[in-house]
Formats: C-alpha cells, sequence, structure tokens
C-alpha cells in the first residue's frame, strides 16, 4: 500500500476568515484531519462529509492527546495510505510544534509538506489596533515563548539582550508567567514606564484588550481576569492603540451569529454580518433540492405558451424552473406573452440576469399585498403559473384565485430538514457563545427546533435574540415557543442584516424591536 500525505497546516489565529486558499484546499483533500482545541469549528466545515475527525486537542490543564501520542497518530494513518490534515492553531512552526511532527515524520519516511499560517503573534496586535513595527517607534521585532518554567536554574531566553535588545516583544502563552516576565524585563533594563498590552481570544468576538504599562500591567490583568489563550506585546508601538483599534469599532463586533439558511445561500448573509465584524456561523437547518416527482413542474412547462403571468416566489424558484426548462430542451422564446412577476429584489435580480423583464414587484412581499398589487393588473380568468417550494403555504395561491386568476401551483423545489453540526451548535449556545440566531423563512425555523429540541429551547435559548426576516416568519418562531426580539421592515437579507445592526446597537430603522 503506497504511504499516505500529511498536510501541517497552520490554521490561523482564530478568524475562520484568516484560514490560506492553500490550507483551505488541504483540509477538503484529507481523509483525515486532526485538530487542535483553538482551531475555529468552522474551519472543520471545510472538510469532506466523509472525513474522518479527530481532536486532539491541548490546554493548560490537560492534553487529549499527549505529542507522542499525536505522532503515532499521524504515522498510523499516513500508513493506511490516508491523506491527513493536521491543523494546529496559527502556524504549525512558531511554537506550535510543527517542528517536532515533521522530524518525527521524517525519522519515519512518511511524506509531509509545511503550509504555514497567519501566526497570533501578528494577527491579535493587529486587530487590536497595535503594528508591532512602525518606523517612528521600532523597526525590531521578537517572539518569544511565555511559556517557559519560571522555575528553571537556566532559562533558555537571554533576557539581558531581550529587555533591551528589541524595540517590541511579543510573547505567547505567558499569561501564567506573567508576572515573571515583566519582572525579568525591569530587572533587565526595560523601563517599568514602557506600554505593555495583554489580548485576550484575538480576532474573534471574545476579543479583549487590556492596557497598561511593565509596572502596572500585572495588576490590570488580574482585575480584569483575564486568562488564557492571551498575547502579550510590549513596547512603545502599544501606545498607537489609541488611534489604530479598528475591529472593536465594528458595528457587530462581539457577536457570534447563527444562520440557519441553506447552505446555498447561507454565504451572502455569513459575508455581511462577518464585514460588519461579527462572526457568522452557518448552521444550515433547511437543503434544497430537486422535486420528488418532476411530473407537474414538466406540465406547467410543456404548456408554458398558455400562462399570462409567471410568479417566482424566491431565488431558489427562478434557479429551479429555469434549470428543468434547459433540461427538457426548451426554449425561452416559447413563453410568448407571459408577465413575470418576482417577489423582491434579488429574485428580480435573478430574471434579470437571464435575460427577463419584470413587470411587476411588490412594495411588501406578503401573500395578501402581492395579491392586491395584481388584482389591478389581472384580468378574470388569466392563468397565473406558481412555481415554488414544495411546502409553500397556500396563501398566496389562494389570494390570487380570491382575484379572479386560474393558478397552477407547482413544486419547483423541496427543502428539506438537515442538522449537520447540531452538536457544536448545542454546544456554543451552551457556552453562551451565540449572541443571536436568524431566520429567514418559517422552514428554518421549525427545522432549527427539531434540530435542538423543543424541551430544550428555554434553556439553549436563554439570553439569545432572535432576529427574523418578516412577520410571518416571526410568527413561526412564536408558535414554536422562541420569543421573537426583531423583525427586518424589508422582507429581504439586506433588511434583515439592518435588523440585526438595529437591535445590537446601530443607528438605523431597519428593525422593529418586540
Amino acid at each position: 500500500m503506497p504511504l499516505g500525505l500529511v498536510y501541517l497546516v497552520g490554521a490561523g489565529p482564530g478568524d475562520a476568515g484568516l484560514l490560506t486558499l492553500k490550507g483551505q484546499s488541504c483540509i477538503r483533500e484529507a481523509d483525515v484531519v486532526v485538530y487542535d482545541r483553538l482551531v475555529n469549528p468552522r474551519i472543520l466545515a471545510h472538510a469532506r462529509p466523509d472525513a474522518e475527525l479527530v481532536f486532539a486537542g491541548k490546554s493548560p490543564d490537560g492534553h487529549v492527546l499527549t505529542q507522542e501520542q499525536i505522532n503515532v497518530l499521524l504515522l498510523a494513518k499516513a500508513r493506511e495510505g490516508r491523506t491527513v490534515a493536521r491543523l494546529k492553531g496559527g502556524d504549525p512552526f512558531v511554537f506550535g510544534r510543527g517542528g517536532e511532527e515533521a522530524e518525527y515524520l521524517a525519522e519515519n519516511g512518511i511524506p509531509f509538506e509545511v503550509v504555514p499560517g497567519v501566526t497570533s503573534a501578528v494577527a491579535a496586535p493587529a486587530y487590536a489596533g497595535i503594528p508591532l513595527t512602525h518606523r517612528d517607534f521600532t523597526a525590531s521585532l521578537a517572539v518569544i515563548t511565555g511559556n517557559e518554567d519560571p522555575r528553571k536554574d537556566e532559562s533558555n531566553i537571554a533576557w539581558d539582550k531581550l529587555s533591551t535588545g528589541a524595540g517590541t516583544i511579543v510573547f505567547l502563552m505567558g499569561m501564567a508567567n506573567l508576572p515573571d516576565i515583566v519582572d525579568r524585563l525591569m530587572r533587565h533594563g526595560r523601563p517599568g514606564s514602557t506600554p505593555a498590552a495583554v489580548i485576550r481570544w484575538g480576532t474573534l468576538p471574545e476579543q479583549e484588550t487590556v492596557q497598561g504599562t511593565l509596572e502596572t500591567i500585572v495588576d490590570r490583568v488580574r482585575a480584569a481576569d483575564l486568562k488564557n489563550p492571551a498575547v502579550v506585546v510590549v513596547g512603545e508601538v502599544c501606545r498607537l492603540r489609541a488611534r489604530l483599534a479598528w475591529f472593536e469599532q465594528k458595528p457587530l463586533f462581539g457577536r457570534r451569529i447563527l444562520v440557519t439558511r441553506a447552505r446555498e445561500q447561507a454565504s451572502v448573509l455569513a459575508e455581511r454580518i462577518n464585514r460588519l465584524g461579527g462572526e457568522a456561523l452557518e448552521f444550515p437547518t433547511i437543503a434544497i433540492r430537486p422535486p420528488a416527482d418532476y411530473g407537474p413542474l414538466d406540465e406547467a412547462i410543456a404548456q408554458i405558451a398558455t400562462y399570462d403571468w409567471i410568479v417566482f416566489t424566491s431565488v431558489n424558484g427562478v434557479d429551479h424552473f429555469f434549470g428543468r426548462f434547459q433540461e427538457l430542451g426548451r426554449d425561452v422564446r416559447e413563453m410568448g406573452p407571459a408577465r413575470l412577476c418576482a417577489i423582491g429584489p434579488r429574485t428580480r435580480e435573478a430574471l434579470e440576469e437571464r435575460g427577463f423583464r419584470v413587470a411587476y414587484v411588490p412594495e411588501e412581499y406578503r401573500a395578501e399585498r402581492i395579491a392586491e398589487g395584481m388584482r389591478q393588473m389581472l384580468r378574470p380568468g388569466e392563468r397565473v403559473l406558481l412555481p415554488r417550494a414544495d411546502i409553500a403555504p397556500p396563501a398566496l395561491a389562494e389570494a390570487l384565485a380570491g382575484a379572479g386568476a386560474v393558478v397552477t401551483d407547482v413544486t419547483a423545489y423541496r427543502t428539506v430538514p438537515v442538522a449537520g453540526n447540531a452538536a457544536l451548535v448545542r454546544q456554543l449556545l451552551t457556552e453562551g457563545r451565540i449572541h443571536a440566531v436568524t431566520f429567514t423563512s418559517s422552514s428554518t425555523v421549525k427545522n432549527f427546533v427539531g434540530a435542538l429540541g423543543a424541551g430544550d429551547l428555554p434553556r439553549l435559548m436563554s439570553g439569545v435574540a432572535v432576529i427574523c426576516i418578516g412577520p410571518v416568519t416571526a410568527r413561526t418562531a412564536a408558535e414554536m415557543g422562541l420569543p421573537v426580539h426583531a423583525v427586518a421592515r424589508t422582507y429581504t437579507i439586506d433588511g434583515l442584516v439592518e435588523a440585526i445592526r438595529d437591535y445590537f446597537g446601530g443607528s438605523g430603522t431597519g428593525a422593529e424591536h418586540l
């Protein structure tokens, strides 16, 4: 059996967006992913569904696997001919023991590659607004382990040279030894007035920064009850934070927000949340699938020239309808005089991208309002095709029929429940690390409740904001026992983002607070 390959991949400092493209590619290729405690769970979503995930977490309190056991594990998986992604927080070769793992693999003839990652030594200060070098302050930088045992008779660190030899000094894993680090620096010539900063959970919503000087930083950190993981920065560059702090200024900083949309659509909302300084955690509770039976849709397409209106209620409806239209070898010119209605700007854009002109977009995306708007354009007996989801409520079809139309309501796609990472979501909710849950349809609400269990909801959702895209979704949430905190005034993703931002203290008027 040919030997496998081990990738030693740096997963970055915490923010999943800082994973490199090559690191992402290696994770997607891997048969086995061996990951550490500080690896963001969102990064594991890049792994194949059939990949084996092995937690090898190490913390100051103990190890799930010792370093020796990790080495043996990597060797065993590679000898099985499997591709292994060894995911390490930060950079594998910066105090990540990646060098030791690479040595062990080399000694045993296992091929490996090293994929550098963004080290927390650089990233955490950057997110705190502290540039490690600056021509007005310093041109030298030292990165030091803060984990050296202070009880050792002889230190491996040349404190007499380090203390005054580097303009900026960064200590990793130094919280337990912070008093000793500060004492050694001052005893070897660094002034007590030197600015210092400690950054905990850098690049994540939990990021917290304490500033002071070498004389005051220990007491200030103790008063703030700061613990690992944290990065210690010493040097004049810490003064720049007062002007350069940017991450904490973003409107959604400190907020981890659960996105329950289908995976195919979640990225748009997630990107908007991340751009505003929050962390979007994708937890798709529905997946989009083709109809179980194409018969009714195919029949409607065969009679396409007989319809006076086609009403699209979502981008999914547009995509699946025209996807099937093309599969059947039909020509869009066969649609004849049919006018198109799009419920919402994104649905309109999806049609316009295909070269269609949209005759009507309602101002409010509710069944009654749509029917009222179309009533003025509909003539009695006109035929209306409504291609949409299998679980779409009948209100729109009934309202259009009440306006005098002959309605053909067909399934263009199905929504099915999924709950791939329910255990992770349950854990984060239990730990209080999710601050809001967003719902974009009634089905996302129902499947969310089904995935987590109605009985556990009061406990899990305590202190968590529920933010809905519109009143229909909000009504479903309330019926399912979820207290709704905000509803978007405009029933679109843009409106939902404004509602999130407004709820967490923004100045907009994008939400109704309930």
